[in-house]
């Protein structure tokens, strides 16, 4: 590797001269990813990747496999590279090499052939390891109990990509793909690339019986709930859960007919003080034009400070005919955790990277964010200490991921040397005690 050597004098210190050059020799700034490679090796991820993934390849004379590619991209993501070129210089790291078991890694050119040869097929395969990643997770959790959190999201894009498309949900040009999460633990269970036309529920009822069926076959009696915003509030859902015994939490748009329902119910006493907000909560039986029978609906009516006789309306349908509608609005208002989810998968794992120009690329860019997910996330179920189990990638970078070191090799042995200055040292050595005593 060739660089050009820089060197600078400092100035803050008048008491000694100081310069700074980049001649530290062959270091690493990312020598915590070593808790990244034995935590895979730990689940044995490569056996799962070999398994599932299947990727054509006519080349002769190979210098990388596709599949060593594959997971260069992964540990790139995880470690927060998200430009394509950075493989120019990681290429080098000695961390990355050793990590990754390999003398020579690629470069962006050979990521980007990796990313223009994976078929629709390979990024369906890419998918399903993510899922036996959340299976592995849900394992371990050993839980009677599921909590499926539907949502959509928006992957901007700046030119003029395949299918991109207005957005008018976002105000903005691009894709619109689905996204399904577990609500306890935050393991992302689907993640569906589509064109910016589609609907916020569009096949969502498909992806939906997909996820019932696979997770009640998990245990004998499970307990399952389905959570989603007004853009799921279609029958066909509602009928899904109610054939598999599912229960559901939907928020409802406003109408016309709720909101008079709703006006009725509202109470106000002579000892109401109309200077602080007050919420109240009502249930109803409710059925739309669309609908094949009544079902619950959930009434939160809340009167702001200051206002008279002013209220605002949000509805819950549910099939918790039983529970009581304040209840029910609580287990509705949990799903917000899904939006914390979401937004670490795009910001710190760079699911709405959409740089390529094919509809497919962008799909397999997507799929790669969704599998870099679901590692560290179920690295941190499985080996972090209860108190940082909820830590996002940013804060495990920072702590974990991005330490000085240095590896040296002597004869047969190979030596990572850490930062003797680390703040974080202890909690390093915890995971990786932790990583080391997983029995799979």
């Amino acid at each position: 590797m060739s660089f050009t050597l820089q060197q600078k004098s400092l100035t803050f210190n008048a008491q000694k001269e100081i310069t700074v050059a980049n001649d530290g020799g062959s270091l690493t700034n990312d020598a915590g990813l070593i808790l990244v490679a034995e935590f895979l090796k730990q689940i044995h991820f490569d056996s799962l990747l070999a398994q599932y993934v299947h990727i054509p390849d006519p080349r002769c004379f190979v210098q990388h496999e596709w599949l060593d590619v594959l997971k260069q991209w992964l540990y790139q993501l995880i470690a927060g590279y998200s430009r394509d070129r950075d493989a120019n210089t990681l290429q080098y790291d000695r961390l990355f090499q050793e990590a990754l078991k390999q003398g020579r890694l690629s470069s962006q050119s050979m990521m980007s052939t990796l990313l223009h040869t994976l078929t629709k097929e390979n990024v369906g395969q890419l998918s399903q390891v993510a899922k036996r990643l959340a299976d592995f997770g849900m394992d371990h959790q050993n839980s009677q109990h599921f909590i499926l959190d539907l949502d959509s999201t928006s992957c901007t894009t700046y030119g003029q990509q395949e299918e991109a498309e207005f957005i008018y949900h976002y105000g903005v040009n691009g894709y619109h793909p689905f996204v399904a999460f577990e609500g306890l633990t935050g393991l992302a269970l689907d993640v569906r690339h589509r064109h910016g036309k589609s609907y916020t529920s569009t096949h969502a009822e498909d992806y939906l019986v997909e996820m019932l069926d696979r997770y009640q076959q998990r245990s004998e009696d499970p307990l399952l709930l389905v959570r989603g915003d007004s853009g799921f509030a279609k029958p066909e859902i509602y009928e899904q859960c109610e054939q598999r015994k599912a229960h559901y939490v939907i928020k409802l748009k406003n109408n016309a007919r709720l909101i008079d329902q709703a006006q009725h119910q509202v109470q106000y006493t002579n000892g109401t003080d109309y200077t602080k907000t007050e919420h109240q909560y009502f249930k109803v039986n409710y059925q739309a034009n669309s609908w094949d029978r009544p079902r619950t609906v959930a009434i939160k009516a809340t009167r702001k400070g200051g206002y008279l006789l002013f209220s605002e309306f949000q509805f819950v349908v549910t099939d918790f005919a039983n529970l009581s509608p304040k209840t029910i609005f609580q287990l509705y208002q949990k799903r917000g955790n899904m939006e914390n989810f979401i937004k670490e998968m795009k910001t710190g794992f760079f699911a709405d990277k959409t740089d390529s120009h094919s509809f497919l690329a962008n799909k397999a860019r997507l799929a790669l964010s969704f599998l870099a997910y679901n590692i560290i996330h179920l690295m941190k179920q499985m080996t972090f200490p209860q108190e940082k189990k909820a830590t996002v990638i940013d804060t495990i970078r920072f702590q974990l991921f991005h330490i000085a070191g240095r590896v040296t090799e002597h004869a047969r042995k190979i030596q990572v040397h850490l930062s003797s200055t680390h703040v974080y040292n202890k909690l390093f050595w915890e995971v990786l005690t932790r990583i080391q005593l997983l029995k799979l």
